[in-house]
């Protein structure tokens, strides 16, 4: 068996061919080989979500995916996550969301939470406030800063969902869009109770 075997992987809009030993993750490639150190190795078992990317748009935990399994698999880390906003150089909504929410404290968890809250947006969509504390779950915070994570997913998920819902509706019934989904104009979605949330 040879000791490298070729893999070729989109990462963050470039396209690599690199040669590794099969036992190598995606994290030590990422880290290691191609200085993408946003990346972060936490406990090294898949536990913790510090690890937390997206491959194909999936968020995976790069410390136990074997870099070889995702031979041409289209890789984002948090330095690539604003490419995904398409606004040429802004940040990407969630991004912006977590200094607006001051959702960080050390910041050794933010690029794992980033990419579990941007692989969300593109799974079925939370429906209420519990519902994203559920499916954010995979990632630690040692410092505790989930209320203002838990926040500015919410202003990202909830209120993008509620101005989808509300321009659909407006168009019907010449509505605004925070009346028609059940959010009070300018109020943040975490205030509303999972019943006023649609």
């Amino acid at each position: 068996m040879p000791s490298r075997l070729p893999v070729r992987l989109r990462i963050n809009g470039a396209d690599y061919t690199l040669h590794v030993e099969p036992w190598v993750t995606l994290l030590d490639l990422l880290r290691e080989q191609l200085d993408l150190t946003g990346t972060k190795k936490g406990c090294d078992h898949g536990q913790c979500g510090a690890c937390t990317i997206l491959a194909d748009g999936r968020r995976i935990n790069a410390c136990l995916a074997l870099a070889v399994a995702y031979d041409q698999a289209d890789i984002t880390t948090v330095e690539g996550l604003a490419r995904l906003a398409g606004d040429g150089g802004a940040l990407h909504p969630l991004q912006q969301a977590f200094i607006e929410c001051d959702a960080f404290q050390c910041g050794y968890c933010t690029p794992g939470q980033l990419c579990s809250a941007a692989g969300l947006l593109n799974e079925t969509p939370p429906r209420n406030v519990p519902e994203i504390r559920e499916r954010m779950s995979g990632n630690l915070c040692r410092c505790g800063a989930y209320p203002q994570i838990v926040e500015a997913v919410s202003r990202v998920v909830l209120n993008g969902r509620a101005r989808d819902e509300g321009a659909r509706q407006t168009e019907n019934a010449g509505e605004t869009a925070g009346e028609t989904a059940g959010i009070p104009a300018g109020a943040a979605p975490s205030s509303a109770t999972p019943e006023q949330t649609p």
